[in-house]
């Protein structure tokens, strides 16, 4: 995913090129400074960079791995401003130097050193400098009032478009755990390109790769499996750690086999699916299934608008360190604007989560897949309790004690979540705001 840094001052060319150093990862298809109305700004480019490139200067300069992502910068003349996408597919932070001017980047660690705070710019706002603008929103538009095979049928229209516009721009692959949602997006994509790569990521004998494998025999799609052990893991952890910038312990464990699975992917196109958004749309984890259904509703927007910082930052971290893009269809504008209009009895109905999404793929999946249940990522991949089993033998419970509050008054859950922070910490140094990372909700 491409990767975008620069500061609110002319002739920083030096500064820049330094941030961008910090993330050049993210692009494989080079870079590109501009200046423009007193900015200095770069870019690293993927394939799939949205850049004026018929514009001298041009008027906007931004991540463009997807219709659903997008971040950057406006530099039309007096009307600069810093911008992202609705859901927060794309990330995007700043924060001020010593001398007060503005600094921004795709990644923390471009500005770490740079500026002495640094924020999160909020999906669906602008911000020119000084005050941060939401988007203007579209009226919303009311529940749907229709049978459940039409709604279902209509869902499933809406997912075929959003994977075949994706599925258009070149090779691609798929990142399958074998769960509805990820094999959703590799079975939609099958029939629009002449050979899809999918990769499975697990502890041997893990549910995912087992399941993962049923799929893609189904599809027919190229499949790459990787068994990784404890070892593995532990000995990925820093590397992990530092490009995902955080130390949240659900975050971290789901992160080293997507790391994994983006790594190995990286070797044959740059660009996949993810199923991410699928679950928070319709409704997919175990404990929402004991909530009052009157505050079903509330819940999902809730999940859904902690994206941004958690499961998309991962999917984010993951894809860019390889130098591809991760697209989103679950994200996409049309996909998940009928999917909030979609009445949550439909999305858990009878005890079954994601039903409506389990209707509308009728046909689409092995039986097996389409009615398998949720399991999380660092579940399914075999991951387990291991990493937590690992950090209670490794930390004693006085040290657990002692450094479990940290400065910005974050209280660490675990012994797995200290053993990531000292790791992050080892990277970042000590911050007394971290105001910018996501934790996961419990």
């Amino acid at each position: 995913m491409a990767g975008i840094a620069g500061i609110t001052r002319p002739n920083e060319w030096l500064a820049v090129e330094r941030m961008l150093d910090k993330i050049g990862h993210r692009g494989r298809c080079g870079r590109e400074l501009v200046q423009s109305n007193g900015l200095t700004v770069g870019i690293v480019k993927t394939a799939f960079s949205a850049h004026q490139e018929d514009q001298e200067p041009p008027l906007s300069i931004g991540d463009g791995g997807g219709a659903e992502r997008l971040a950057g910068v406006n530099l039309a003349p007096g009307e600069f401003s810093l911008f992202r996408d609705m859901f927060g597919v794309a990330p995007l932070y700043y924060g001020r130097d010593a001398e007060g001017a503005l600094c921004f980047a795709s990644e923390v660690k471009a500005l770490i050193q740079l500026a002495g705070d640094v924020y999160e710019l909020p999906p669906g706002t602008n911000y020119d400098g000084e005050t941060l603008r939401p988007f203007e929103q579209p009226d919303r538009e009311p529940i749907l009032d229709a049978e459940p095979a039409i709604i279902a049928g209509n869902l499933r229209q809406r997912l075929e478009t959003a994977v075949a516009q994706r599925a258009a721009q070149g090779e691609v692959g798929a990142w399958l755990s074998g769960g509805l949602d990820s094999s959703a997006m590799a079975a939609l994509a099958r029939p629009h390109v002449e050979r899809l790569h999918t990769v499975a990521v697990g502890l041997d004998g893990a549910p995912d790769l087992v399941h993962a494998r049923i799929v893609a025999d189904f599809i027919g799609s190229d499949h790459h499996e990787v068994a990784i052990d404890v070892g593995q893991m532990l000995a990925l952890l820093p590397e992990v750690i530092y490009h995902l910038e955080s130390f949240d312990a659900l975050l971290v464990r789901s992160s080293i086999t997507n790391y994994v699975a983006a790594k190995t992917a990286s070797d044959y196109v740059p660009a996949v699916f993810s199923g991410e958004g699928g679950d928070e749309l319709f409704a997919g984890y175990a404990y929402l299934k004991l909530l009052d259904p009157a505050l079903l509703a509330g819940e999902l927007a809730d999940i859904t608008g902690r994206l941004h910082n958690t499961a998309l930052q991962r999917v984010d971290r993951c894809a860019a360190t390889h130098g591809i893009v991760a697209f989103v269809p679950f994200l996409d504008a049309e996909v998940s604007g009928y999917a909030q209009r979609i009445p949550v009895e439909l999305k858990l109905h009878d005890g079954v989560e994601k039903w409506i999404l389990r209707q509308a793929l009728a046909g689409v999946l092995p039986d097996v897949t389409l009615h398998r249940p949720k399991a999380k990522f660092w579940e399914g991949a075999g991951v387990g309790e291991l990493l937590a089993s690992h950090a209670e033998a490794a930390i004693t419970d006085a040290a657990f004690l002692t450094e479990r509050v940290l400065p910005n008054g974050w209280s660490l859950n675990s012994k797995e979540e200290l053993m990531y922070y000292r790791i992050f910490r080892a990277h970042f140094g000590v911050h007394a705001d971290l105001s910018w990372m996501g934790r996961t909700k419990l």
